[in-house]
C-alpha cells in the first residue's frame, strides 16, 4: 500500500481521468465489490518487459455531507469515526493544526487507496500529486514510500507536507477546511424552527457577554433526531467520575477506588482510560482528571440536582452539592443514588445547553488559534462541559472516552 487519500469531494471518474491523461497507454479495468469500486491499471511498455500494475480502491459515504452523522450509514462513516478517534489520541507539537485536521476529518466524504501490484509505474508520484491537489486531500501513509515524510505512520496535506505523525511532528502552518456549499445548503434547508430559535437565542447570549460569534456555525441536531442518555446511564457515569475524581484530588488512593468500584458492581462501567488512570495514577494524569469535576457538575445538573448551570468563568465547587445528593462517599452505596434518581432534564433543555457550549467552545478555539486571550469565559471549563453535554445528547454515538467537541 502506497497511501490512502481522504477527501471532502467525491468523484471516482475524475480519478480515472487523471490516470488516463498521465499514462494514456495504460489499460484500466473497473469492478465493484461491496461498497467499493476498484480500478486496476496495467501498463505494458513492450513485449520484453513484464506489465506494471497498480490498484485504486474507492468508496464514498452513502450520503455525502459536511459532517459525520450519528447513525452508521456506511462502512466509510464508521471508519471516519475511528480515524477521528485515532488522530485525537496522537501527540502534537502544533495544537492549532491538529484542531484543523480534526475539523477536516468531520467533512470527509470519500476514501481511496493506491497500491502497487506489480513493478513500479514511473508516473505514479505525479498521479498522486495531482489527485491530492485536485481533491484537496489528506493522505495517510507509511514510512519508506515514494511520498513519505516520516519514519512512522503519518498524514500529509494536499501538497504532500507533513500534518502529523505518531510522534506529533508537523511541518505546516496552515490547513484549510473547505466545505462544498451544496451540502451545507441542503442541510440548512432541513433545519427546523426549533433549531433556528435555539441558535438565535444562544447567539444573543454570546452578544450579551461580548463573546465572538461565528454566524456560519450550523444548528446542532433537532429534538426529533436526538436520543439522550438514560437516567441510569447518567447516574452510573457520574458515580464513576466521582470516584476517579477523588483519586485525582488525593482524597482516596487508587487501590481504595478500585476496591470501592468493584464492591458496588461499577467496575464494568469504568472506561479503558479511567482504568488506565486508576492502575497508574501519575501526577500528570491526576491533573487531567481533576478537570472532570466540571463534567460531574454538568451531569449532576442534567439529573436536576440543582437548578442552573453556572456561567463558565469560575471553576465549580462540588463541595456545594449537599452530601446526601452526591453519589459517592464514605459508607455510601452509589447504587442507592443510581436507583433513586427518577428524572433528568428534557431533550430540549440538554440541546439548548449543548448548542450554547458549542458556540462558547468555538470562541475559545478561535481565540487560541489567533493567540488571543478570552477573559469572559474559561476555555478549560467550557471544554469539559461541552464534552459532558455532547455525551448526554449522544453526539455521533461516541462513548465517554471518545467524545469529540467539534467547533
Amino acid at each position: 500500500m502506497i497511501c490512502t487519500f481522504y477527501s471532502h469531494q467525491i468523484g471516482f471518474k475524475t480519478i480515472l481521468e487523471i490516470i488516463k491523461n498521465t499514462i494514456p497507454k495504460a489499460k484500466i479495468e473497473t469492478k465493484t465489490e461491496n461498497e467499493s469500486t476498484i480500478a486496476e491499471i496495467t501498463l505494458k511498455e513492450n513485449l520484453l518487459k513484464p506489465a506494471k500494475k497498480i490498484r485504486i480502491t474507492y468508496r464514498e459515504r452513502k450520503e455525502p455531507s459536511y459532517q459525520i452523522p450519528q447513525i452508521s450509514d456506511s462502512s466509510l462513516t464508521d471508519n471516519l469515526k475511528g480515524l477521528y478517534g485515532y488522530v485525537s489520541s496522537l501527540p502534537t507539537r502544533n495544537e492549532a493544526i491538529k484542531g484543523f485536521f480534526l475539523q477536516k476529518i468531520l467533512t470527509l466524504n470519500s476514501e481511496f487507496s493506491v497500491e502497487e501490484i506489480a513493478g513500479t509505474i514511473n508516473q505514479l508520484k505525479s498521479i498522486i500529486e495531482e489527485i491530492a491537489n485536485k481533491f484537496d486531500t489528506v493522505i495517510f501513509t507509511q514510512p519508506n514510500t515514494i511520498i513519505s515524510k516520516s519514519t512512522s505512520q503519518h498524514f500529509l496535506d494536499k501538497n504532500l507536507q507533513l500534518i502529523i505523525d505518531t510522534e506529533g511532528n508537523c511541518e505546516i502552518e496552515k490547513l484549510d477546511v473547505s466545505i462544498n456549499s451544496i451540502y451545507f445548503d441542503e442541510e440548512q434547508n432541513t433545519v427546523t424552527d426549533e433549531q433556528l430559535e435555539r441558535k438565535n437565542r444562544n447567539e444573543n447570549t454570546l452578544t450579551d457577554y461580548n463573546i465572538k460569534i461565528n454566524k456560519n456555525l450550523p444548528c446542532i441536531e433537532s429534538e426529533e433526531e436526538t436520543t439522550i442518555r438514560s437516567i441510569k446511564e447518567i447516574a452510573r457515569r457520574v458515580s464513576v467520575l466521582a470516584v476517579t475524581n477523588m483519586v485525582a484530588f488525593n482524597t482516596i488512593s487508587s487501590e481504595e477506588a478500585i476496591e470501592y468500584l468493584k464492591e458496588y458492581n461499577l467496575w464494568e462501567f469504568v472506561t479503558p482510560k479511567e482504568k488506565d488512570f486508576l492502575t497508574d495514577p501519575t501526577e500528570e494524569k491526576k491533573m487531567y482528571e481533576t478537570w472532570k469535576c466540571e463534567a460531574i457538575y454538568t451531569l449532576m445538573w442534567a439529573l436536576k440536582s440543582f437548578d442552573t448551570l453556572a456561567f463558565p468563568n469560575e471553576l465549580c465547587d462540588l463541595n456545594q452539592i449537599p452530601y446526601e445528593q452526591y453519589p459517592v462517599g464514605q459508607d455510601k452505596d452509589p447504587n442507592d443514588f443510581i436507583n433513586n434518581v427518577i428524572e433528568s432534564r428534557s431533550v430540549a433543555d440538554l440541546l439548548d445547553m449543548a448548542d450554547l457550549y458549542y458556540r462558547f467552545d468555538w470562541a475559545c478555539v478561535d481565540a487560541r488559534i489567533n493567540q488571543q486571550n478570552i477573559e469572559t469565559i474559561h476555555p478549560g471549563i467550557v471544554y469539559e462541559r461541552h464534552y459532558a453535554l455532547n455525551w448526554l445528547i449522544n453526539y455521533m454515538g461516541q462513548d465517554w472516552d471518545n467524545v469529540s467537541c467539534d467547533t
